[in-house]
């Protein structure tokens, strides 16, 4: 596989982007919007809460807000996207309006009362249209007072709607991390003309936000989605003589684990071109076909990269020796359960895996040499568990066949061509 392609653009700063935006008076100007169906989702709710929402090419957006939410005329629904609906709950939390949420059904699957429960706390109400803990669930707003908010596992989706209700809460909003997670939404808000305070806290963060500040609309540039752009590095650092770069990828230091993890692997990757866009570090990263080994992934790395575990087992498949990953319970309630659908699949395709309460191990082939493949793999329409299972059916004996890949539309429109445009028989 050989080429330069362009990731598409960051899956959480485009639904930033455009919440933002339609919380935001004014006109904000995006550029390298991914289009994606959770995107689409989210921009369609943005239009049902009040602002204006226009394409204006490819990538290019314009959201015109009229500086808060009002009631929408009807369900919100947030297909797929668990960043857009937590969100989404968070800002509308702020303003006086009620509002349903919904989606398909995997998002019914996922619990909410982790966002749910701080804006209680603060003063939103709810109510539970079926089952509690998950949508359809309908949120009431306004009047809202600040909290001190610790978490108990780092997550950048339960900070940000906290974040996003304390702008119109009174009083401050303090949220307390134990461990970094992605700071996306501190950078943003910042970008939209609030005041954000965030001071280290032994191993993470103090988030303090006073209340009463409005956003301003603003230009936003999206750079390329790490999490994406790891589906053709990876496939690079497995087939043999492949050389890949991938440009314009985000290089934020709590989105680069799975890079980090790479690299001590044993991964000849490296990084140009590094600059700055829309406030974040961005770089060209190439990839070349790589005798990988097993390591121990640090717990501590998890949460900058909790959505890259299943690429990573992918490509740890092809490594010599254990890789071990631990400390990554969360995977069990993404869109499915992806610690057991990573394990049933790399177990299909000959792959030796131990299976673990908040973890999995993967024991690669002796030598780095290919795996047997040949299985057709569940992915309980998960667009991560699809395409890690093609790119590891890229260096194995004998193809892999995924099962309900249509869902890869939700977070890498142009897959397929992607991979093929770059040498790929993916069909």
């Amino acid at each position: 596989m050989k080429g330069a392609v362009r990731a598409p653009g960051d899956k959480s700063m485009s639904h930033r982007s455009l919440i933002f935006g339609g919380m935001a008076e004014g006109v904000t100007e995006i550029e390298g919007l991914l289009e994606g169906d959770d995107i689409l989702a989210t921009a369609r709710a943005v239009e049902a809460f009040g602002a204006t929402v226009e394409t204006l090419g490819e990538g290019r957006w314009r959201v015109t807000g009229q500086g808060g939410f009002k009631t929408p005329g009807s369900v919100i629904d947030c297909g797929n996207a668990g960043t857009g609906v937590r969100l989404l709950m968070g800002a509308a939390a702020g303003y006086d309006l009620s509002a349903t949420f919904d989606g398909d059904a995997s998002l019914r699957k996922r619990p909410m009362k982790r966002v749910t429960g701080p804006l209680a706390d603060m003063g939103a109400r709810l109510d539970w249209n079926g089952a509690e803990d998950r949508v359809p669930l309908t949120l009431h707003g306004g009047g809202l007072s600040g909290i001190e908010y610790v978490q108990t596992v780092a997550s950048a989706q339960i900070k940000s709607a906290i974040l996003l209700a304390g702008l119109n809460a009174t009083g401050e909003t303090v949220v307390v991390e134990p461990e970094k997670s992605r700071d996306h939404t501190e950078r943003m808000l910042r970008a939209f003309g609030a005041v954000v305070d965030v001071t280290e806290d032994g191993e993470g963060w103090r988030i303090r936000l006073k209340g009463g500040q409005k956003l301003t609309g603003t230009a936003v540039a999206v750079p390329g989605d790490p999490s994406s752009a790891a589906f053709p590095l990876a496939a690079a650092l497995i087939v043999p003589g492949s050389e890949v770069t991938v440009e314009g990828v985000m290089l934020n230091p709590q989105r680069t684990g799975l890079f980090d993890t790479w690299i001590e692997m044993g991964a000849d990757l490296t990084i140009s071109n590094r600059r700055i866009s829309g406030g974040e570090d961005v770089g060209d990263i190439t990839a070349r076909y790589s005798a990988l080994k097993g390591v121990t992934v640090p717990e501590g790395r998890a949460a900058s990269m909790i959505d890259e575990y299943p690429i990573l087992s992918a490509t740890a498949a092809y490594a010599e020796g254990r890789t071990v990953m631990r400390g990554i319970g969360e995977m069990r309630v993404k869109e499915s359960d992806r610690i057991a659908l990573m394990v049933a699949g790399l177990t299909a395709c000959g792959v030796a895996v131990e299976e673990e309460a908040e973890g999995f191990i993967v024991t690669g082939s002796v030598g780095g040499g290919p795996v047997k493949g040949g299985a057709t793999v569940a992915t309980a329409h998960d667009h991560r568990i699809a395409m890690s299972h093609l790119i590891l059916g890229l260096a194995a004996e004998a193809p892999v066949s995924v099962l309900d890949p249509e869902m890869i539309a939700t977070s890498f429109p142009g897959f397929v061509e992607l991979m093929n445009g770059l040498g790929a028989k993916v069909e």
